[in-house]
């Protein structure tokens, strides 16, 4: 394995990645800030939901791997005969010491503690032994691996759910991984329902439920119909607040809406999106996410 290492003002940084995977058959290009630690360095990621505060660093480090020390040479000779590339150097061509890539990344995941007993265990882990309810469910392409302090609240509130909520059906909205959907039927739920606008994200909780042995119905969001006894959203505020009426209009009457990917000051302006159906109130806060639920009022 090669690495070809490459520095380049912002506005070729798009063109030459796209050219060094499409072309030049890079088996994975990364960028970095060519100034990261030092007093240059630009913090280039905002809140989400937020745009981010510029599109690209002024100078950046693109790193492309290879099979071979031929194909890095080739690509970077291609690279710096074009007239369009002026300003790209090339600032190294070494090799890469074997290692076990796939022991790395499984090392970064844990399992995760959602209460005492109930755990997000990834399949390379043994549960640990006070774990008596346990989602097995690894890093993928979906959102939703319980690292996320969203997730677990989502999950810790299925598994403290106030006392009467109902779990005849549950829908998870924007499902993700299902590792939603998934919690909801270890905590006894009946008929689950998980939508999500994306494909991927569908085929991800098929597997996943599969995986963990469990029985749910897993589609595009026309799937959801009619009313639940709790309706799960962790998605993030600004799309809640423009689902507020199809959210709200899943909630049966006396049934819980549960909504997370809200950062705390956006607590207000998503409790005045569902006034008009049912009060939503902060419940948890963890690393300034919050989790907001509410009861809808039973019909008069």
């Amino acid at each position: 394995m090669y690495e070809l290492v490459l520095r380049a003002p912002q506005a070729l940084v798009e063109a030459v990645s796209d050219v060094l995977m499409d072309e030049l058959d890079a088996l994975s290009v990364s960028v970095e800030d060519a100034d990261a630690g030092t007093d240059s360095e630009k913090a280039l990621f905002g809140e989400p939901g937020m745009p981010a505060p510029a599109a690209g660093w002024d100078r950046s480090t693109i790193k492309a791997l290879f099979d071979t020390e031929t194909a890095a040479d080739q690509a970077a000779t291609w690279l710096l005969a074009q007239d369009w590339t002026a300003g790209l150097h090339v600032q190294a061509l070494a090799e890469m010491a074997d290692q076990d890539w796939v022991r790395i990344t499984q090392s970064q995941f844990a399992p995760v503690p959602i209460t005492d007993t109930f755990w997000v265990v990834p399949s390379w882990h043994e549960p640990p032994a006070a774990a008596t309810q346990v989602i097995r469910l690894d890093p993928g392409l979906a959102f939703g691996t319980g690292t996320h302090p969203t997730t677990r609240m989502c999950l810790r509130w299925l598994a403290q759910k106030p006392a009467g909520a109902d779990l005849a059906r549950v829908l998870d909205y924007g499902c993700g991984s299902g590792i939603l959907a998934i919690g909801a039927a270890l905590m006894g739920a009946g008929q689950i329902d998980a939508v999500d606008i994306d494909p991927a994200a569908v085929k991800s909780t098929h597997d996943n439920a599969a995986h963990n042995g469990v029985t749910l119905a897993a589609g595009l969001p026309d799937r959801a119909h009619g009313i639940y006894g709790v309706v799960l959203a962790n998605i993030l505020a600004t799309p809640l607040k423009l689902l507020a009426p199809l959210l709200a209009g899943h909630v049966q009457p006396g049934g819980w809406l549960v909504l997370a990917g809200i950062l705390e000051r956006q607590a207000d302006e998503v409790a005045a999106a569902y006034a008009p159906w049912l009060p939503m109130a902060v419940s948890a806060n963890e690393d300034g996410w919050i989790l907001m639920t509410g009861q809808r009022p039973m019909a008069v």
